[in-house]
């Protein structure tokens, strides 16, 4: 018997007894008086913004503004018009020219201002962390309190890939600075429609 299957062999033996996910009551974890307003200030103190619509039409004219300029602009909302379906083609290198991402988020989380995105919603797996902005949008009635919350609502099995993804990115173990979009988007802006 090889080393490898030895190792094997041991692990097999000696696994431990399956323990069941503790039941977590949500009336216990901490609440908010006003989840949205949580939300808006989580979300600003690591580095992302926030606007609050009540329907989509200014966010359908900003889209259709930089379309016009002739940026390179993905649409993944059907509610703002034409959605970029041909993506999973596109390589690292042609999605690195995308300038600006719509996305739909499904929840929010207040505790720390996170969104979770099913793969479907990106179109490509790459694109909320290749683009230069990223824009979500989340409905109101989609925020929550917690992640304990969030882990309620979501399915996480339901497709190949889901994320939560809070604020751009940033990073500050370069020479003790912090840099935004260091390794991924540059700029966060979350709309909170209704």
């Amino acid at each position: 018997m090889s080393a490898r299957e030895t190792i094997l062999k041991n692990i097999t033996a000696n696994k431990p007894e399956l323990v069941e996910l503790p039941s977590i009551d949500l009336n216990a974890v901490i609440q908010y008086s006003d989840l949205v307003q949580q939300y808006k200030t989580v979300l600003q103190s690591i580095g992302g913004g926030t606007v609050e619509l009540q329907n989509l039409a200014s966010l359908k004219q900003e889209l259709e503004s930089r379309v016009a300029k002739g940026d390179f602009v993905v649409n993944r909302i059907a509610a703002l018009g034409e959605v970029s379906d041909s993506l999973a083609s596109l390589t690292a290198d042609e999605l690195a020219a995308v300038d600006t991402a719509y996305l739909q988020g499904a929840v929010a989380v207040a505790e720390n201002g996170a969104i979770w995105l099913y793969e479907s919603q990106m179109g490509n797996r790459l694109l909320p962390f290749i683009c230069q902005h990223l824009v979500i949008v989340i409905e109101r009635k989609n925020i929550v309190p917690t992640m304990h919350h969030a882990y309620k609502q979501i399915e996480s099995a339901k497709e190949g890939f889901g994320v939560f993804l809070a604020g751009p990115s940033k990073t500050a173990d370069i020479e003790q600075s912090l840099v935004i979009g260091a390794h991924g988007a540059r700029s966060l802006i979350v709309y909170i429609i209704g």
